[in-house]
């Protein structure tokens, strides 16, 4: 009998899954890399040296597992939000947070909410448990459908606030009005929280159906370290640490965050002058081009190119985005939705590197046929 191979093998639903497709990594130098909502900045100096301090001279450190609950992070983190280390639990970027959270409350029957479009990892994370998803569509508005979330029956709902890709972001009397009556776990995906103006931290004392999940790869420029966390109730969090890996997060991602979250001055630096450029090229595309963009509380931003002849539209935005790969731009196309397919995403970057982004832009509009 001719054995089975792999494929045949696997579950039904892991052979159907299609993975999720993150932004171009170039390997090659000369790139302008605005395409994954890394910070243009890099970390705090004491990151460097906390690494090689836990390296140590001869590394004999690294044969040494981590301390399983990153406990003194938790800690750090706990006081950075003004609660307690039961609070908190730390993950192996916000990504394991959120597959944790699915592994608790989503299988079968027992649905994943989430907003179209939104984080497109979401509905990955329900395939690879075999759930079902109960998504909710956002119109060009981008208001929040507060009514529709609170009466759906998941059994947990995802909402990124800000938003991505738009940037947009939701009041916390908002979300509060979902609390109020949404019967299932409400999880606050803030991944950008850092930039915007207001955050759901002060709701988890009244709700104990609230998760909040922050990571610390673009507000403290450590996509690389891999680290992210959830603030919930106690309750929550010993649901997590139930199902999490016992060593989830290694011992310089550890050293590394806690060396972060330690230089508050130079994180608050940085955020001043992401958003300063941030809120520069907002009004450059909105005002000066003329081009439909959304008020972003993030680190990005989406646009709605407008070409020569002031025709928006799929064609339009990829158009735009093949011209600035070819001048060694990158960005970021949506082509799969209807609400963003005719849009651009544009990390903030520095604003030497959104100089040569917006030169790129004039010359895409002076050609024959944009």
């Amino acid at each position: 009998m001719t054995p089975l191979s792999p494929p045949q093998l696997a579950l039904p639903h892991v052979a159907a899954l299609h993975a999720y497709t993150p932004g171009l990594q170039p390997t090659e130098t000369g790139w302008v890399k605005l395409n994954t909502n890394e910070c243009p900045y890099p970390p705090s100096p004491r990151v460097a040296e906390a690494l090689r301090a836990e390296i140590g001279a001869d590394g004999v450190s690294l044969r040494l597992y981590p301390n399983p609950k990153s406990s003194p992070l938790r800690a750090a983190v706990a006081k950075l939000h003004g609660l307690g280390e039961a609070n908190v639990c730390i993950g192996n970027g916000s990504d394991d947070i959120l597959n944790l959270l699915i592994r608790i409350f989503c299988a079968g029957d027992a649905a994943a909410g989430f907003m179209v479009p939104s984080y497109s990892l979401y509905p990955v994370l329900v395939g690879i448990q075999a759930g079902r998803c109960a998504p909710i569509e956002f119109d060009r508005t981008m208001r929040l459908p507060v009514e529709a979330i609170a009466a759906s029956a998941a059994r947990i709902f995802f909402l990124t606030s800000p938003n991505a890709p738009t940037g947009v972001g939701f009041t916390n009397a908002e979300i509060e009005r979902i609390l109020a009556t949404f019967r299932g776990v409400l999880v606050v995906d803030e991944a950008y929280a850092p930039f915007a103006g207001e955050n759901a931290v002060p709701l988890l004392a009244r709700h104990a159906n609230l998760v909040i999940v922050r990571t610390l790869s673009k507000a403290y420029s450590l996509a690389g370290i891999r680290v992210g966390y959830a603030l919930a109730q106690p309750v929550v969090i010993g649901l997590l640490d139930r199902v999490r890996d016992s060593y989830n997060v290694n011992r310089l991602s550890q050293a590394a965050a806690l060396a972060a979250i330690g230089d508050p001055a130079h994180h608050a630096a940085m955020l001043a002058r992401v958003k300063a450029t941030r809120d520069a090229n907002l009004a450059k595309f909105s005002q000066a081009r003329g081009w439909f963009t959304y008020p972003s509380q993030a680190n990005f931003i989406f646009t709605e190119p407008k070409n020569a002849r002031g025709e928006t539209g799929p064609a339009v935005a990829q158009a735009a985005y093949d011209l600035l790969c070819q001048r060694k731009v990158l960005v970021r196309h949506f082509p799969s939705h209807a609400l963003t397919a005719s849009f651009l995403r544009i990390t903030v970057g520095t604003d030497g590197e959104m100089l040569a982004l917006n030169e790129s832009l004039d010359a895409w509009l002076k050609t024959p046929h944009a």
